[in-house]
């Protein structure tokens, strides 16, 4: 374009400088990007790893509520994670190594529930069925405060129709067989599978 060019509009004339025209789309570039980003469908990748108790509630909370929210979301289960794609889940929990979890008693007066319990590894590691009673303390603290099971997530991610794919490499690595796996699996893959899906995610989750 000449630096000035001259159009017509309703029989005037106008002069259309460089400047003119770069502020125009400018302006219209700004509203049309807008506009695209509100009526876009976001997406997020979350790649769970964990198969405890207390590590499958993130992965499955966040993935319901991005598709509650018309999110487009995706759950790549690898390695321990695949666990909580079994039909018949029996996850399991533990304080041992884990100085963030200690947790108030679900049961007692209200001085008793207030205390911290933080007892040493290597009491917890020699006490019989530790790791069981605190499993129990640990669901009915969930019970009473009125979070959702591990199997409720998971059968409302599937049905908000969350894309779940099992790491096919972790399958065969640890010997799973398909049919104890839930049926809802959308896809079996790889890390070949999940990178170019995570690379055009707006959000990418390790957990």
């Amino acid at each position: 374009m000449a630096p000035t060019d001259k159009i017509a509009d309703n029989n005037n004339t106008v002069e259309l400088t460089r400047d003119i025209f770069n502020e125009w789309f400018k302006e219209e570039f700004t509203t049309t990007m807008a506009e695209r980003e509100e009526t876009r469908t976001r997406s997020i990748v979350i790649i769970a790893t964990k198969g405890t108790i207390d590590w499958a509630y993130p992965p499955f909370i966040l993935a319901t509520t991005a598709a509650a929210m018309g999110w487009d979301v995706t759950i790549f289960f690898s390695f321990y994670a695949l666990e909580l794609l079994k039909k018949e889940m029996s996850l399991g929990i533990t304080p041992i190594g884990n100085p963030a979890m200690p947790m108030n008693m679900p049961v007692g007066p209200t001085w008793f529930r207030d205390i911290k319990w933080r007892i040493p590894n290597a009491i917890m590691s020699n006490i019989p069925w530790f790791e069981e009673f605190t499993k129990g303390l640990f669901e009915r603290t969930l019970k009473q405060h009125g979070v959702a099971t591990i199997s409720e997530l998971r059968e409302l991610a599937v049905e908000a129709g969350v894309n779940i794919v099992a790491c096919q490499m972790t399958v065969d690595l640890f010997g799973y067989k398909k049919h104890d796996l839930i049926e809802e699996i959308s896809e079996w893959g790889g890390a070949a599978t999940m990178l170019p899906v995570a690379a055009d995610a707006d959000i990418c989750m390790f957990i």
